[in-house]
């Protein structure tokens, strides 16, 4: 939401003790959100067949809708029998100061959902576990380890609710690490560990770095990906989800790691230049460019299966 002023005009400083302020605003825009599911729409639309696992209300059907007509499969939803689906709301005042509240709501019983079943029923490769419920975080990533199911870390947004040992238990054996600039000092710091510790315990590290890119991590070997230049930076959020999707949909089509994270800036490009996490669309013959133009004539080849039916798994 958008209020039309400023939040400083009408704060009171000697009663902030009860403030109680309703404020009129002149723009309402829902969006569809969440990172799994963020991350599981860019999977679908680059044909990668995820599968989303989550807690959600019986307010999902909608949402189930749109996600199944773009190639995800919700068999991993658990609905609740009495929480709405989680929800974050935003006013931004004229001078971009905010005022947001986060309901987690069904998310807290995303600790019951087995993967058992799912990783036998689908045979799945690799099992991404990002910010959700601590508890099912932990959960997820014992059960992944038990199965031997190969698993990301992507703590994220959750590393302030960690302790030491709750993060060194979600990093501790990931094929792929996953975080931001600001995420992986804040990794460091909740661990205790050092970059050789963590690079001991984990497979690739990718660090995405915004407008300059990605750091890949892997056995000692740093390398650089840069990010594709955009037109327009419309609305970041999502940007990190989908530099996800497109790096683990390359993956999944077999693909070396840094080809992988230039699949994903590409993807993230596109979300940027988009209002809105799962409003974003790839168009080959644009993006077969974009792709050469950053990364040279190769990439665009090697990426292109990807890229060409992409369009066609878009519900209009």
């Amino acid at each position: 939401m958008h209020f039309p002023g400023r939040f400083a005009d009408h704060l009171v400083a000697e009663h902030l003790d009860r403030i109680s302020l309703s404020f009129l605003v002149d723009e309402l825009v829902v969006r569809r959100g969440g990172v799994a599911a963020n991350v599981a729409y860019g999977l679908g639309v680059l044909g990668a067949a995820p599968v989303l696992v989550a807690a959600v209300g019986a307010d999902f059907a909608e949402y189930r809708t749109w996600l199944e007509a773009h190639g995800v499969d919700c068999g991993g939803v658990l609905v609740s029998a009495v929480s709405h689906t989680a929800r974050f709301t935003c006013t931004t005042d004229d001078d971009q100061c905010q005022l947001a509240s986060f309901y987690p709501g069904a998310m807290s019983e995303a600790r019951d959902i087995d993967l058992g079943p799912l990783v036998e029923r689908h045979g799945a490769r690799l099992v991404l576990i990002g910010a959700d419920d601590p508890e099912a975080m932990l959960a997820h990533t014992a059960r992944a380890r038990a199965l031997g199911v190969p698993f990301a870390a992507d703590p994220s947004q959750q590393l302030p609710r960690l302790d030491e040992e709750q993060c060194r238990t979600l990093v501790d054996g990931a094929r792929y690490l996953f975080t931001n600039a600001y995420e992986w000092e804040l990794l460091r710091r909740r661990t205790g560990w050092d970059d050789a510790d963590i690079a001991r315990r984990t497979g690739t590290r990718i660090t995405t770095l915004g407008a300059d890119g990605v750091l890949l991590v892997d056995g000692g070997v740093e390398v650089h990906v840069p990010a594709v230049p955009a037109a327009e930076v419309v609305d970041p959020t999502g940007g990190g989800d989908g530099f996800r999707a497109g790096f683990l949909a390359a993956i999944g089509h077999g693909m070396g790691t840094e080809r992988a994270a230039q699949l994903g800036a590409l993807v993230a490009t596109a979300v940027l230049e988009t209002a809105g996490a799962q409003e974003w669309r790839l168009d080959p013959a644009r993006d077969l460019a974009r792709l050469a133009d950053a990364y040279g004539p190769d990439a665009a080849d090697e990426l292109r299966p990807l890229l060409r039916s992409a369009p066609d798994r878009v519900a209009r």
